[in-house]
């Protein structure tokens, strides 16, 4: 007669197919023994019959887990402590090495090349209203500098007073915003040196 797997008896082995039949006595708290000189057996506790086929539940962090899925969970983890993630050190990374650097050789032979003109100081005295080539070589040379007036052309109005002004006062001239001769021979030092 086959038993129904709820009305299982403790001692039924779930790792054969055939079980064998028991001709058991009761002797002692939850102990089993059989009559064929086996001094002791394994047997499922009394709330086995709560869980179908010894399946028991494991309670981790307020889930409830079976045992192959707890199982699954340690081996988990064991993997990563034996990755090192839990050891709290970072990984040296491999050292980064560079290719050599190839080496250029370019062999030039000296010719004479004209140099361009440098920037011109204006030949003579400026003073804001004038107007000609001598302001656009004023204004080439401010810009030059690093006082540009804006556009060279050649009108000595607010702007070019303005950057003629910066000058001065760089160079510890009388801010009157006017190309004197102090001025002259400081725009014509600057643009030597």
């Amino acid at each position: 007669m086959e038993r129904r797997e709820e009305e299982r008896v403790p001692g039924y082995d779930d790792w054969f197919d055939e079980p064998e039949p028991l001709t058991e006595t009761q002797s002692g708290a939850n102990r089993v023994a059989y009559d064929d000189d086996v001094e002791e057996v394994w047997v499922l506790p009394e709330d086995a019959d709560a869980h179908p086929r010894g399946r028991r539940e494991i309670v981790i962090g307020g889930r409830t887990f079976t045992t192959a899925q707890a199982s699954v969970l340690a081996l988990f983890f064991a993997i990563l402590a034996a990755a090192g993630v839990f050891n709290g050190k970072k990984a040296a990374l491999p050292p980064v090495t560079t290719p050599p650097a190839q080496r250029t050789v370019t062999v030039t032979t000296p010719t004479s090349t004209p140099t361009a003109p440098a920037t011109e100081a204006p030949s003579q005295t400026l003073s804001p209203t004038d107007t000609g080539a001598q302001v656009k070589t004023l204004q080439r040379a401010l810009t030059a500098l690093g006082f540009s007036p804006g556009k060279a052309d050649g009108d000595y109005g607010p702007s070019t007073q303005t950057a003629v002004e910066k000058f001065q006062l760089a160079h510890n001239l009388a801010e009157d915003g006017v190309v004197g001769p102090q001025t002259l021979a400081a725009l014509r030092q600057a643009l030597s040196g």
